[in-house]
């Protein structure tokens, strides 16, 4: 009876045979580079194998870093929107000055405006009546926000606070048919009204004579008066000045400073006479209930303080 398995070399000289075989095309390669086509080829055929063995961990290694690099770009984005506008508060202000100072560079000794502290807030909501304009921000009483309190954005004034609840407030803009801000040209220190007229791209400037030095392209900031808005700051710019005789007054238009439509973040400014502190943390201040409000009766006047 014949075996079924065929016994063959032992392992042993399968072993040598492959080591002699081995060295043997080694050295041939290596000599006359006999296999170097060949070589090519065969590593074309490996690379796909290589690239999906490595493909589970450069997976993880790519996941990884992409979430690290998302989350350390958010938080550089939120610092440095933060510092911006912070700066462009200060740089609208540092341009008051300036121009000041050169008005009275002989006047050595004048002092300096003390600066105003402040805070950064995001907007939260709009108002949907479209003959309103508010908007709502993310900090409220629990943060020392207070009633009529100055809001900015990183271009000039935007409103005043309307209603304040806990943990965030209802901001009146500048733009609203029953707001006023007391002005003046930057040119000339002419003293003006800038009321709203319904529209975000657009302010009213109301009974000014027609002798009145006005011109379009004119910088309308802010004059301090009505204990409201600091002094200094960009309100708007005049873009329309008609000249009727057969009205008592001048018909003039003006473009607000303010990005009205594009809000984002909003700086609020607390004044050194201000009624509250700015709180950065919670818990640090009682605040009103959430559902808490206290409302800015207007009575059909302008708001603003004029």
């Amino acid at each position: 009876m014949e075996n079924i398995f065929i016994r063959g070399p032992s392992l042993n000289s399968r072993l040598l045979l492959a080591v002699v075989l081995s060295v043997f095309l080694i050295v041939l390669d290596y000599r006359f580079k006999t296999f170097s086509g060949v070589r090519i080829y065969l590593n074309s055929m490996v690379v796909p194998l290589q690239y999906m063995a490595n493909m589970p961990s450069e997976a993880m290694n790519w996941l990884s870093r992409s979430l690290a690099s998302k989350q350390r770009l958010l938080e550089e984005n939120a610092e440095l929107t933060h510092q911006a506008t912070l700066l462009s508060e200060e740089r609208l202000r540092y341009q008051f000055l300036k121009k000041e100072n050169d008005r009275l560079r002989i006047l050595l000794g004048s002092p300096v405006r003390e600066d105003a502290r402040k805070m950064v807030a995001e907007l939260m909501a709009v108002d949907s009546n479209p003959y309103s304009h508010q908007i709502v921000i993310d900090k409220g009483a629990a943060h020392g926000v207070y009633q009529g309190q100055a809001v900015l954005d990183e271009h000039g004034i935007v409103g005043q606070v309307l209603q304040v609840a806990s943990t965030n407030s209802r901001i009146l803009l500048i733009s609203d048919l029953t707001h006023a801000t007391p002005s003046r040209i930057q040119r000339n220190d002419v003293r003006v009204i800038a009321s709203g007229s319904g529209a975000l791209s657009e302010l009213v400037i109301e009974h000014v004579a027609h002798s009145t030095d006005i011109r379009v392209g004119d910088v309308l900031v802010s004059s301090g008066l009505g204990n409201v808005f600091p002094e200094g700051y960009p309100v708007a710019t005049i873009t329309s000045v008609v000249r009727d005789e057969s009205r008592p007054f001048a018909s003039i238009r003006a473009e607000p400073a303010a990005r009205l439509d594009r809000l984002k973040y909003l700086l609020l400014l607390w004044p050194s006479d201000a009624p509250t502190q700015p709180v950065l943390g919670d818990g640090q201040q009682e605040s009103l209930p959430d559902d808490t409000a206290v409302d800015v009766s207007i009575d059909n006047k302008k708001a603003g303080g004029r």
